[in-house]
C-alpha cells in the first residue's frame, strides 16, 4: 500500500468552513485528488509530546494556524525541532503558511507580524525566476512551480510573515506584501498562501471574521465579493505531490 502523506495539524479550520468543507485534512485530499493515490495519516503537533518519524511516511504537510509562530509555545519549538531535523534528513515537506513560517524560524529565520496588516481573501503572487544552487532545485525553475505562470491568483489568511529569510533556502514566490512568500531547502518547499483552499472556502474564513475585518479597517464585502477559486495555486499543490514526493 506504500507509505502515506502525514497531515501535521497545528491548528483547526474555522467553524463555518468545517460545517461544509471538512477541516485542513479534507481540504488537502481535496486539492490533491488524484495525484495522490495513497494512503493519508494526520498528527496533532499541539497535542503531541513526540512526533512520528518523518521517515515513516512519504511526504509531510504542515497546516496553517490560528495561532502565531512568535507565541513560541512548548508545542511549537517542539515542532520545530522535529521540522529542522526532518529537513536536513532529506524528508519531503510542504509548509503552508503557519507551516511556512514555523520552518523559516525553525531554520533560522525570523516571524513577525507584517507590519503591513492583515492579508485575507484572493491575490496575486510572482514567481521567482532565477533561483539559487540549492542542489535539490537544480535549475532556473523549481519542480514545485511547473505549468505555472509567473503571476498568478493565490488565496490567503494570514497576519504574520517571514521578515528574515533563513539562511541557505531559495526564494520560489514573493508577493508585494510578504517578500519571502516561498521558498525551497533540500526536499522542502513552503509557500504562505494556502493551496488547498477553494474560493468558497476563503469566503467563509471572510464570513467568519468579518467584524474583525471591519475593525482593522478591511472591507470584508469586497473582499467577499472578489475571492475565487485559484486553479495555478492548486496545481501548486498537486505539483508537490507529483514531483517532490518519493515514488
Amino acid at each position: 500500500m506504500g507509505k502515506p502523506i502525514l497531515v501535521v495539524f497545528t491548528g483547526n479550520t474555522v467553524p463555518v468552513v468545517a460545517e461544509r468543507f471538512g477541516d485542513f485534512d479534507a481540504h488537502f485530499r481535496h486539492g490533491i485528488g488524484d495525484a495522490w493515490s495513497g494512503p493519508w495519516a494526520s498528527v496533532d503537533a499541539r497535542e503531541e509530546a513526540a512526533l512520528p518519524s518523518p521517515s515513516d511516511f512519504a511526504g509531510v504537510i504542515v497546516t496553517g494556524s490560528s495561532s502565531s509562530v512568535t507565541e513560541r509555545a512548548p508545542w511549537m519549538l517542539r515542532l520545530e525541532a522535529w521540522l529542522k531535523a526532518a529537513t536536513f534528513a532529506d524528508a519531503s515537506i510542504l509548509g503552508v503558511c503557519f507551516g511556512h513560517q514555523i520552518l523559516a524560524q525553525a531554520l533560522g529565520g525570523e516571524v513577525r507580524q507584517n507590519p503591513r496588516g492583515r492579508r485575507i481573501g484572493t491575490l496575486e503572487v510572482e514567481t521567482v525566476e532565477t533561483v539559487g544552487t540549492v542542489e535539490s532545485v537544480g535549475g532556473s525553475r523549481d519542480p514545485l512551480l511547473e505549468g505555472v505562470p509567473t503571476r498568478f491568483a493565490v488565496n490567503v489568511s494570514h497576519r504574520d510573515h517571514v521578515a528574515l529569510a533563513p539562511p541557505g533556502v531559495t526564494p520560489l514566490i514573493t508577493a508585494e506584501h510578504d517578500a519571502l512568500h516561498g521558498f525551497a531547502i533540500r526536499n522542502a518547499r513552503t509557500v504562505q498562501f494556502h493551496p488547498e483552499f477553494r474560493g468558497e472556502i476563503v469566503k467563509g474564513y471572510i464570513e467568519a471574521r468579518r467584524e474583525i475585518l471591519r475593525g482593522e479597517g478591511l472591507d470584508p464585502e469586497a473582499l467577499h465579493a472578489a475571492a475565487t477559486d485559484a486553479p495555478n495555486a492548486t496545481r501548486v499543490l498537486k505539483n508537490f505531490v507529483t514531483h517532490l514526493i518519493p515514488k
